[in-house]
């Protein structure tokens, strides 16, 4: 197989429109493993971005050895990326796993039993509701756990404790692509399919680095845009990724605005496609409400006056809208540059407002991928661990908690439903104020995600606050938790998880975990069952033994929700391929796209939300919604753009945004323990323009400070592609390094340590695109930052002129990652441990 590092996308199957996309299956094996040796194959599906690709887990002498695509299975059709191949199974056997629980004393953690270290928990918990009640507990959860284990939290939390203080960090990568959905179309949910890749004319991607989000994805695109009757590509992002070469490439267009005015840019495209008559109008007429409204806010947002604003070129914004007016099938994709920016549930609702308004949703090659950053964050949503409810419940409807009360059979009031529920960055204010003293935090590392994580670094280390956290290694997070309990990761528990598309995949146990860690199911039944939880019977609340009646039990929940699982089963999930819900007696073998009908969750009954003033957040009441009478229609909704909250000054004259890397996920507890992840992607860096570079006097690896009004780093420059006047920074990077693990405090790349607690009013999605910023120089570099040469992070073509130090590339001019080139010493694992290929 190929080097998988240097080509990230692996070898093209390329196909024409309207064709299958071909079979290819990769397949990567321990060092000194071969196939022959393998002794089980277990279903699963990767967990290390959100695309949900379906696997194979190798498994020798009671350890994953390694990994293969699923041929057969919707998502990848064999495909793995190279977070999957390589990532997916070392950290297993990582020497510094947890095996057992572990219980403050003093300044030090020390091992423990389960039933001391529950025992504390509990204690605490029984001490705090008698004190104060409910509020004073809280719960700040992950997008990577199962569906089966979000239900039992939700159920947990909600029903068993009745607090509302429930979220997770899909508050920081997907909340906006909820918001947004709820907003248009009246519930959660993806409108569109992969397979809408097969049949469009025309993709565009909107603050989405699908090459290196979603690689097997980007695989996918790149087949068609390398066949006969090719898509055309539109990106939007200030960087030239390989997203933005590819819609050069393909006659589209690079759209790259100043960071926070994305709304302008899409309000302008909305005008264009008014303005030029591409509205299907007798669609709109029937299926939509607002068309008015929505061209009365759009109308003064022509192309020269948004060329000043995004300072882009006027034509090339004609240009894009013209490909999207003229073009028969329009496929678009939404993420992080337009979620954790300013105004984002604006601007994400501005792409659906295209879509409705040509008529382009619930037919091949039509979809909306409002996308997820994490693999199970749908199933969050889905079953109510975070800011929702369970089976896109409306928190305002009545009808819909007494619902829900039945479910669990618990009384009404318990459900905490009397305001709206708290979101993360409100956990995080009520601990550091006092008023919630108990904090349990599960596969998630907020000393390092969260914004200004300085600060959140404080909060978490309050005696006043009681923190368990329940995790596979000792993070940045855990060094300052009361109570840390070793959890079981993928492949050592069962469980489903939906992925972007709604396709629901089963996830086997193909090896024990090590030591004394547990399911996080196990974890959260051993809790309720300690506190004595029950319904309004006497009866156990959550009496579950195993996964499967979990799911169960959640297939009522769904029954009859837009969110429907009722007709699916493990028995159907397993040996074949993933299912996209809904699954029921309509659908029985699954739905592949919602709204063919073109009906919208929208009515007041059966709506998710009533719905928010896009610019303000003010929630539309009841009766309001009621008095629209949607009667099945999808919303257009328009608000006018306004400057970011933090801009640039003479004090500090550029503007932040941090992302990812093809080669990391999230704070790297996995993929850093990957030996050739780690080694193509190293350490943090940051990147300034050419333009930036020659200004500042900063070559190519000279080390810079970085500093906003909240806090600092310093790290090694590239100098790419970027557009001038920004900075940008990968987010993954905290204290943890493989040669010494973790610390709790700030690494020196820690990126968030800039980034602000300031959200979208709608979503309550932290801006990490946004923040004023300036850099110097610190120090001449040694040689090449440790950036990737292979990714979006790649040098400019021209960085040679911004200093005297140019980065190394392979023979032929296809560059590789500068780690490899400069081969770096490599730090001490087992071999055996390792995902070197």
């Amino acid at each position: 197989m190929v080097d998988r590092i240097a080509d990230i996308w692996g070898a093209p199957t390329p196909h024409a429109r309207g064709t299958v996309w071909p079979v290819r299956v990769d397949q990567h094996l321990h060092e000194g493993v071969a196939e022959a040796d393998v002794e089980q194959w277990v279903q699963s599906a990767c967990l290390l971005c959100s695309n949900g690709c379906g696997v194979d887990i190798a498994v020798k002498d009671g350890r994953m050895v390694g990994v293969r695509g699923r041929a057969g299975d919707v998502v990848n059709h064999g495909r793995l990326g190279p977070k999957g191949l390589y990532g997916s199974t070392p950290w297993a056997s990582a020497p510094d796993r947890l095996t057992r629980p572990l219980v403050r004393d003093g300044d030090r953690l020390v091992e423990t039993d389960w039933e001391t270290a529950m025992g504390r928990v509990v204690q605490e918990s029984k001490r705090l509701l008698d004190k104060a009640g409910p509020l004073t507990h809280a719960f700040y959860t992950s997008g990577q756990l199962f569906l089966e284990e979000y239900f039992a939290l939700a159920t947990i939390g909600k029903a068993g404790l009745g607090t509302p203080h429930m979220d997770g960090n899909t508050r920081l990568c997907t909340a906006t692509a909820a918001a947004a959905m709820k907003e248009s179309f009246g519930a959660d949910g993806q409108p569109g399919s992969y397979t809408d890749i097969e049949h469009c004319d025309a993709i565009f991607l909107y603050g989405h680095n699908m090459a290196e989000t979603q690689t097997v994805l980007w695989s996918r695109v790149l087949d068609r845009t390398r066949g006969d009757g090719p898509p055309r590509v539109v990106c939007v992002d200030p960087r030239r990724t390989p997203v933005a070469r590819e819609a050069e490439r393909t006659g589209g267009v690079h759209l790259a605005p100043k960071v926070g005015t994305n709304l302008a840019l899409v309000n302008c495209l909305a005008r264009e496609v008014f303005a030029n008559g591409w509205v299907d109008e007798e669609w709109v007429a029937a299926h939509t409400l607002g068309r008015e409204e929505l061209w009365e806010t759009v109308s003064s947002y022509d192309p020269e006056r948004v060329a000043g604003i995004c300072g882009v070129d006027a034509d090339d914004l004609r240009r894009a809208a013209r490909i999207f007016g003229e073009s028969g099938a329009v496929l678009s994709t939404v993420l992080q540059g337009f979620y954790q920016s300013h105004q984002a549930t604006a601007s994400s609702v501005a792409v659906n407002n295209l879509h409705l308004l040509r008529g382009m949703i619930g037919r091949p090659g039509c979809g909306i991928l409002q996308m997820n950053g994490q693999p199970t964050a749908q199933n969050n949503r889905e079953c109510g661990a975070d800011g929702d409810l369970p089976g896109f419940r409306n928190w305002d409807n009545p009808k819909h908690i007494d619902e829900l009360a039945r479910l669990w059979n618990v009384d009404p009031l318990t459900i905490p439903h009397w305001a709206p529920p708290t979101h993360a960055m409100e956990i995080f204010d009520h601990a550091e104020a006092g008023s919630i003293e108990w904090l349990w935090v599960s596969a998630t590392n907020p000393a390092v995600s969260m914004p200004e994580s300085g600060r959140i670094r404080r909060i978490l280390a309050q005696e006043s606050l009681f923190v368990v956290v329940q995790d596979l290694f000792l993070t940045e997070t855990a060094q300052l938790a009361d109570v840390v309990l070793p959890a079981a990761g993928w492949g050592e528990k069962t469980g489903t998880f939906t992925n972007v598309n709604r396709t629901v995949h089963l996830s086997e146990d193909a090896v024990r975990p090590p030591g004394e860690a547990r399911s996080d199911l196990e974890i959260f039944l051993m809790y309720a069952r300690a506190m004595g939880f029950t319904d309004k019977d006497g009866a156990p609340l959550a009496a579950w033994e195993t996964p499967e009646e979990v799911f169960d039990a959640w297939r009522e929940a769904s029954r009859g929700r837009p969110v429907d699982y009722s007709g699916l089963t493990y028995a159907m999930l397993r040996g074949g391929s993933g299912i996209p819900w809904p699954v029921n007696e309509s659908a029985p073998h699954g739905t592949d796209r919602l709204y063919a009908d073109a009906q919208f969750p929208s009515d007041t009954e059966v709506c998710e939300t009533y719905g928010h003033d896009l610019l303000t957040g003010a929630e539309v009441t009841e009766e309001e919604h009621r008095a629209m009478a949607p009667g099945g229609r999808a919303f257009l909704k328009g608000a006018e753009y306004s400057a970011p909250h933090e801009e640039p000054s003479d004090e500090y004259p550029l503007l932040y945004t941090t992302g990812r890397t093809a080669y990391q996920f999230h704070t790297r507890t996995k993929t850093g323990r990957a030996r050739s992840l780690q080694k193509a992607a190293p350490a943090a860096w940051v990147e300034l323009s050419v333009d930036d570079a020659r200004q500042l006097g900063v070559a190519e690896g000279d080390v810079v400070r970085v500093e906003s009004p909240r806090g600092s780093i310093e790290v090694p420059a590239r100098v790419g592609e970027v557009m001038p006047g920004a900075v940008f920074a990968p987010f993954h990077y905290g204290s943890w390094e493989p040669e010494q693990g973790a610390t709790a405090g700030a690494g020196p790349g820690q990126a968030n340590e800039l980034t602000m607690i300031v959200w979208d009013p709608v979503s309550k999605q932290p801006y990490f695109k946004t923040a004023a910023c300036r850099v110097t120089k610190v120090r001449d570099g040694a040689g090449p930052s440790p950036a990737p040469t292979t990714t979006a992070s790649r040098p400019a073509a021209d960085a040679g002129t911004a200093g005297r130090r140019s980065v190394p590339q392979t023979a032929g001019g296809d560059a590789t990652s500068s780690t490899l080139v400069d081969d770096p010493p490599r730090f001490p694992l087992d071999p055996a441990q390792d995902g070197d290929h």
